[in-house]
């Protein structure tokens, strides 16, 4: 793993850099699944997702001059929104591109703390984020290929070991690879016993389709925005991420629509916490095999549900 961008140096140097921002989330117990589960919940973060991690461990790292003068990103919704957090604690300006699909309800968040949201088409959202950067200034913070953003986001595993042991499994959601990435770099170099298995819903899985390949496949952008999951709609994962996710991931499962809804509608009425379709995909994919697992963690990875989303995950709508 000497190769790889991140290591498990940097996820420790970042956790004590974000330690004053950043909620140490905690490990609960599900008593109520098969087999023995627990639950990473990343939904309590102040901006309801782990993406907070990577944004505030980027953010501070970056020098000061080159800070104040901004920053950008790209978004389907909980990346922006945590930069925008980040840039409001750092108090220097934030532009948050998002795609004209984002859930509204991720859309109004990140505008209510004070970032400038553009909206563009969701294959273009990357294009417009690098023309903003070059017209006024400011510095790119990608939603996960970057350093910097893995070793923040890698710093929830650290805290996952620190407080259970003798862990079988840590599944974790899969979107670009950020995650994921600085999860199996914590993961690997301080639980040898311990494997890291990532989750994608099954109208998106570029990541799955890359490691059986041993190379980046992309799928067509428009159809990943099939899946309800829309933190996982990335079409291909990302350059620096792949490496490290072939050198640290042990597998990528699928759960599809229906397992996911299911999962979101388990968690509200069992563990009473709120995750969005994305945030549930370790627990759908758990659920389905719980004798495959043994002791394992499910990272939650994000709470921001759209109302009608969490109302059809209840039942509540046809």
């Amino acid at each position: 793993m000497s190769d790889l961008e991140v290591s498990v140096g940097d996820i420790r140097a970042a956790q004590v850099r974000i330690a004053g921002d950043v909620v140490r989330t905690p490990l609960l117990p599900a008593s109520w699944a098969p087999g023995d589960l627990w639950l990473k919940a990343e939904n309590l973060q102040p901006i309801g997702a782990f993406k907070l991690r990577g944004a505030v461990n980027a953010i501070r790292r970056l020098d000061p001059d080159v800070r104040a003068r901004g920053v950008v990103t790209h978004s389907s919704g909980n990346h922006g929104r945590a930069v925008a957090w980040a840039a409001r604690a750092a108090g220097v300006r934030a532009v948050i591109v998002m795609p004209e699909e984002a859930m509204p309800v991720k859309v109004e968040a990140t505008r209510a703390l004070g970032a400038e949201v553009i909206m563009a088409p969701g294959v273009r959202r990357e294009t417009v984020a690098d023309a903003v950067r070059a017209e006024r200034g400011m510095t790119l913070i990608p939603p996960f290929d970057h350093a910097d953003v893995i070793s923040g986001q890698g710093t929830l595993a650290v805290e996952i070991l620190e407080d259970l042991t003798d862990i079988d499994t840590v599944l974790v959601p899969v979107g670009g690879g950020g995650l994921i990435s600085g999860v199996g770099v914590a993961v690997n170099a301080l639980s040898h016993r311990t494997r890291v298995v990532g989750v994608e819903p099954s109208l998106a899985a570029d990541t799955r389709d890359s490691l059986a390949n041993g190379r980046r496949i992309e799928w067509d952008a428009q159809a990943t925005y099939r899946t309800i999951a829309d933190g996982t709609r990335t079409p291909v994962v990302g350059e620096i991420t792949f490496p490290i996710i072939q050198a640290t991931v042990e597998e990528i499962v699928t759960v599809d629509e229906d397992d996911i809804l299911a999962a979101v509608g388990t968690l509200a009425r069992r563990a009473h916490l709120v995750a969005e379709p994305s945030g549930a995909l370790s627990v759908a994919a758990y659920l389905a095999e719980p004798r495959k697992y043994g002791r394992a963690v499910a990272v939650l990875s994000g709470g921001n549900i759209d109302p009608p989303v969490l109302a059809r995950a209840l039942g509540l709508t046809p």
